[in-house]
């Protein structure tokens, strides 16, 4: 199948790797270009333009940052929406609310489909995302073959904005878990307990997460001033999904208290040199902060 990506952060690299070695043929573009050389010595196709890649494919996943992105890619004189699509199968994956995206792509004759997915580079690499897919119940089952290349696990929660709503349900409980672990940390600060030791206790009780697990050894790293090698989503990620969140309860006349929190702290810990760390790192700077 002729697949083209646009978006090549973290995610759409992994999944453009990930349908490569599967056997398709994949077209991919990006804002800055240079990141799509990796992706050429491994036999992709490189677009010149957004609408060059859409006329070119098949299938178009997009994998972009935010609202902005997504409008700059989509839209003007060389975005896809410029290229011939009529027909053609449109994914989003980037955590967004689609619906007004997914309106101005049926008026072009193609199919939409929004699928944020839970997991990150590692799963993506292996096919073992979880897929929250919304759609129209054709167009999700026409995905779901490219999906289950992608992901372990799919659930159509329903009619496109219902799969950004459910993966924003998801992340929040991951987000204000790891503001939880900072402040859990700081009080254990003035103890003496080394970072091993520390983390140990906190990934073997009922209160840990299969994120805290996952994380320890870059947590303990960044305990003791160490590197904490590499990052998967990062505290500015979760300060834009955080904000979403909060945007989406209001929008639906709901109080996140314990949200709205969690932005304060992730955006304090990206104006004091934090952004571009893991969102594990929130965690580390609120144990090491004093009061401001």
């Amino acid at each position: 199948m002729h697949i083209g990506i646009a978006g090549l952060g973290l995610m759409g690299t992994a999944m453009a790797q990930r349908l490569i070695e599967v056997g398709h043929r994949v077209r991919v573009w990006n804002r800055s270009p240079g990141k799509a050389k990796p992706l050429a010595d491994a036999g992709a196709h490189v677009a010149a333009t957004p609408a060059e890649l859409a006329s070119a494919s098949e299938a178009i996943i997009t994998s972009l940052t935010d609202a902005a992105a997504i409008e700059a890619v989509y839209g003007g004189p060389v975005g896809l929406h410029a290229g011939e699509v009529r027909e053609k199968l449109f994914i989003e994956m980037s955590t967004v609310t689609a619906i007004a995206l997914a309106a101005k792509v049926r008026a072009k004759g193609a199919a939409f489909v929004e699928c944020p997915v839970g997991g990150t580079v590692g799963p993506a690499r292996a096919g073992q995302l979880v897929g929250l897919v919304g759609a129209e119940p054709a167009d999700a089952d026409r995905a779901r073959p490219l999906l289950e290349q992608l992901c372990r696990r799919i659930d159509h929660c329903g009619p496109v904005g219902a799969g950004a709503t459910v993966k924003l349900a998801i992340n929040l409980p991951l987000m204000i878990s790891w503001q939880a672990f900072g402040e859990a940390f700081a009080l254990c600060r003035d103890l003496g307990i080394e970072p091993q030791r520390l983390l140990g206790l906190f990934t073997d009780i009922s209160a840990t997460t299969n994120a805290l697990k996952a994380r320890a050894a870059m947590v303990v790293a960044m305990m003791n001033g160490g590197d904490p090698g590499s990052v998967t989503f990062t505290v500015d990620s979760g300060a834009k999904d955080l904000r979403t969140m909060v945007a989406e309860g209001r929008s639906r006349g709901l109080e996140l208290p314990l949200t709205e929190r969690a932005l304060a702290c992730f955006e304090e810990a990206s104006r004091d040199g934090w952004a571009a760390g893991d969102a594990a790192a929130l965690a580390v700077y609120w144990s090491k902060r004093t009061k401001q």
